[in-house]
């Protein structure tokens, strides 16, 4: 009787234990789960942990709530602008709703991916290609509008929608690369132009400076040859006044009444030559003076130069 007893209880147990193991079922923390009842959506969802199910009758959908990242395949169109391009997206979603996202369309994900690849090719057709390479937040943001407005009726939300690339064809790409060469270079231009001015600009306020100084020009004049020679340079040009040369050319010509070929009568030659004389001293006097100044002018070059 005792052996029957204990034999009726094992087999209970064992049943209970197999209807356990059969009935248990463990929800993840990203996860909600739908018991379909017979193929009725029965009860509230289950949340995430341990959770037991009628076996044969009841049926457990689990559905993840992480965020889904998605690549939309690059779609090919034509741009408002007539240019062709091929651009490819990436889409950000997660369900909501998992009652919806189960019962009210038969795979969200597929359905997803299809909204987006349609929308992505509207959005290029309303485009322009200068919108597409430079003001992509203003189309990420009607893309996300465009795919999120039939989602939300399946239970997913757009988190985000984000244009990867815009493949253009090669004409195109060395079409703007000659416009953004060209621009560069006209922007280079006007620089330079801009520059040439303000140093005109400058260079006439020093001329003005020097000619009302005229040693501040002598000075320029030692800190250049001082520069040059710093570079140990074997020539130094040195540049001499055009007025000193002109001076020599009129010193060393003849008198006016000497080239003159017809004659004066002897009182006026007498004055005349007592005149060229004096005329010719004062001018070998002046030679003399400019040929000091211009000795020691050299020597200071000299000193310079060894320093």
């Amino acid at each position: 009787m005792v052996e029957e007893v204990v034999g009726v209880v094992a087999a209970v147990g064992a049943g209970a234990l197999v209807y356990l193991v059969s009935a248990a079922r463990v929800v993840k923390q990203y996860e909600r789960g739908l018991v379909f009842r017979l193929g009725r959506l029965h009860g509230d969802v289950r949340r995430p942990g341990f959770n037991l199910i009628v076996p044969g009758v009841e049926r457990l959908r689990k559905v993840n709530m992480q965020i889904v990242t998605m690549p939309v395949p690059a779609q090919e169109g034509i741009t408002r602008d007539n240019v062709t391009v091929r651009v490819d997206a990436v889409v950000y979603f997660k369900v909501v709703d998992p009652a919806a996202a189960i019962v009210n369309v038969e795979d969200y994900r597929f359905a997803v991916s299809q909204m987006a690849q349609t929308s992505l090719r509207s959005i290029i057709g309303k485009s322009e290609l200068d919108d597409l390479l430079s003001n992509r937040e203003k189309l990420n943001q009607g893309l996300e509008l465009m795919i999120d407005s039939p989602a939300v009726e399946w239970g997913v939300t757009i988190d985000r929608v984000e244009i990867k690339d815009v493949s253009l064809p090669d004409t195109m790409k060395r079409s703007m690369a000659r416009q953004a060469e060209a621009d560069r270079e006209r922007r280079a231009r006007l620089i330079n132009a801009d520059a040439e001015y303000q140093a005109s600009k400058k260079l006439a306020q020093a001329a003005r400076q020097m000619a009302d100084t005229p040693s501040a020009l002598q000075l320029r004049l030692l800190q250049t040859v001082m520069a040059v020679a710093a570079e140990k340079n074997s020539t130094l040009v040195l540049p001499i006044p055009v007025e000193l040369l002109r001076f020599l050319e009129r010193g060393g010509q003849p008198p006016a009444s000497e080239r003159s070929g017809h004659t004066e009568s002897p009182g006026r030659g007498e004055a005349s030559g007592h005149a060229g004389t004096a005329e010719r001293a004062e001018i070998g006097e002046r030679a003399v003076d400019l040929t000091e100044q211009a000795g020691e002018a050299m020597e200071q070059l000299r000193r310079a130069v060894e320093q």
